[in-house]
């Protein structure tokens, strides 16, 4: 029973409210902040349980009162009190089953994005800096920060490729749904006749991973420095301060040249490595997992198409959940919350879906 579920996580919240106030506890600074992570994150589940049982306790006491009620005005008036704790029940109801399905332990993370250019040659490559900037400016109105590990641009402003960090709170959480194959419909500056050409480009985004989640052996790394190319002033054009870094057991190779200090590239490329790594494990973990396993918003597999952006119509389609808006330009500006808010109610809906509502209060 999910009453008795929810009891349990309340006694354990005030159990931990006692230890995170406990100066023994307070001196293990790593045990202490551990502990208060886990009480803010049952809080929200306790506090709207608690706020679940007030509104069935007045329910029940309002139905009562309403039985042995004969003043009509008053009857009104409690008919009226009765469908609204009745309606805030049912949200309380909606809202905790959503708190109580399994969390991504990943949500919380900073995330990396990589864009490369598809199909398309230029064109593809332009909407490939489209999609950079349109995640740069939503990360703008999140307060997160963006930092720049690696690009290879073409001579018209494009991106080959186009590799960035996003650290925020929540970052993967919102930001995990964009991973797969992106379409642009729209007519380019170098065609003459006004023909619309489809271009693509692939997003792929991935959790940073602690050095702790991924051990790298340093035997199996080729670690090539070389002079950087593109922007970045003389000193960087001047000095062996790129870094290519392979590894030799997967294939993987991960190349950074956008620092002037080839430590610090070294470094950004090996987070990068770390998080493909943890990536394709992820993949090789979950790959016989069953059809009822996958969320309804798609696998993120790579090779799906996910979206499509038609200039000529103004339109931006999510394939997964079959929503359409109509407001290009500020969604190429960041304005993309509809869009994502949506792909995680979907998400949710299905898990409980799954869940076959078995724990229905």
């Amino acid at each position: 029973m999910l009453l008795d579920k929810l009891a349990f996580i309340e006694n354990k919240y005030d159990e931990l409210s006692v230890k995170i106030s406990d100066p023994s506890i307070m001196a293990n600074q790593s045990e202490w902040r551990k502990l208060c992570k886990e009480h803010a994150d049952l809080e929200i589940i306790v506090t709207a349980y608690r706020e679940y049982r007030t509104v069935t306790d007045d329910l029940e006491a309002n139905k009562e009162m309403l039985s042995e009620e004969s003043d009509k005005e008053m009857r009104e008036m409690l008919s009226e009190e009765i469908s609204l704790l009745a309606t805030r029940k049912e949200e309380l109801e909606n809202h905790i089953q959503i708190l109580l399905l399994p969390k991504d332990p990943n949500d919380d993370k900073n995330v990396f994005v990589e864009i490369r250019g598809g199909a398309g040659g230029d064109e593809a490559a332009l909407f490939a800096a489209n999609l950079f900037r349109m995640y740069t400016r939503y990360a703008e109105t999140q307060r997160w920060s963006v930092e720049l590990m690696s690009a290879n641009e073409t001579d018209i402003g494009g991106f080959k490729e186009v590799v960035f960090m996003i650290k925020g709170s929540g970052a993967y959480s919102k930001l995990k749904y964009e991973s797969g194959v992106h379409r642009v419909q729209r007519v380019p500056d170098t065609e003459s006749s006004g023909r619309i050409h489809t271009s693509t480009a692939t997003v792929a985004v991935l959790p940073e991973v602690d050095d702790v989640e991924i051990e790298i052996n340093e035997k199996d790394l080729r670690i090539d420095v070389y002079r950087s190319s593109g922007n970045g002033g003389q000193c960087v054009n001047t000095t062996d301060s790129a870094v290519r870094i392979t590894h030799l057991p997967s294939g993987l190779v991960v190349a950074c040249q956008d620092e002037k200090s080839q430590l610090k590239n070294k470094e950004k490329a090996m987070k990068v490595l770390r998080s493909r790594l943890y990536e394709a494990a992820e993949a090789e973990r979950s790959a016989g997992i069953a059809e009822d396993r996958k969320s309804q918003v798609g696998s993120g597999d790579r090779s799906e198409r996910i979206r499509t952006y038609n200039y000529p119509q103004g339109r931006v389609t999510d394939h997964r959940i079959g929503l359409t808006l109509y407001k290009l330009e500020s969604y190429l500006n960041g304005d993309i919350d509809e869009v994502i808010n949506a792909l995680i109610t979907a998400d949710q809906a299905e898990k409980m879906k799954k869940m076959g509502n078995t724990d229905a209060i």
